[in-house]
């Protein structure tokens, strides 16, 4: 069967999506072009044209990969409700216990992005992105009286610290963290962070389910 033309957007789409994949299957060292080629019935010079090494297709792989999350993110925080309840949701689901990317994609991205500068600059652009994601609803918190917090960039940075270094515990050592302990300890830094106490922090997740289902009972 021929293959459909594609424009050259799609196409690059199309080669981004099946280099994600294959980065998972096999790591980043073990992925090669052919690879890439062979996943979608096309030649190894195909490839070559959009990208020219197999470096600047990883590394626009895995901004590709990024760029899916921060656009997740930013939904996540640009929801209408309040600042506390927009950050839990957003450090939920960006935790290793959550729901976001592969964290075993990542922590191998990391590691070759050590001696490889393009791929660098993608996960330092993301760690970036998102930093000031959550400094920013952190500050919009702290001027709605929500919470106390003397420096929202700091808090950012402590937080992302400790969500990467739990996920290369959960994903490297099986079993080295219970999940629930991880999540537990998620909540006590953000809670920490805030002024607040665990249960404060807690407290307005459960009042909103209250609300919802006396809304659901209601229609």
């Amino acid at each position: 069967m021929a293959r459909v033309r594609l424009s050259v957007a799609e196409r690059r789409e199309e080669l981004l999506r099946a280099a994600v994949e294959q980065i998972e299957a096999r790591g980043v060292a073990a992925v090669r072009i052919a690879d890439v080629a062979s996943a979608l019935g096309v030649s190894n010079a195909l490839v070559l044209y959009h990208f020219s090494t197999k470096e600047r297709l990883v590394a626009a792989a895995f901004a590709h990969a990024s760029e899916a999350d921060l656009t997740h993110l930013r939904k996540l925080l640009n929801r209408r409700t309040t600042a506390l309840r927009r950050l839990r949701t957003a450090v939920r689901w960006y935790a290793p216990t959550g729901q976001a990317k592969g964290w075993r994609l990542w922590i191998e991205g990391w590691a070759v992005a050590l001696r490889e500068p393009a791929l660098r600059e993608v996960t330092r652009d993301l760690d970036r992105q998102w930093k000031a994601a959550i400094t920013e609803v952190i500050a919009e918190g702290v001027a709605a009286g929500e919470f106390q917090c003397p420096d929202p960039a700091g808090a950012a940075l402590r937080l992302t610290a400790l969500l990467d270094g739990l996920a290369v515990q959960l994903t490297s050592y099986a079993g080295a963290v219970p999940r629930s302990r991880a999540q537990q300890w998620v909540d006590e830094a953000l809670a920490r962070e805030l002024g607040l106490n665990r249960e404060a922090l807690t407290a307005q997740e459960r009042d909103g389910a209250r609300t919802r289902t006396v809304t659901a009972r209601e229609r």
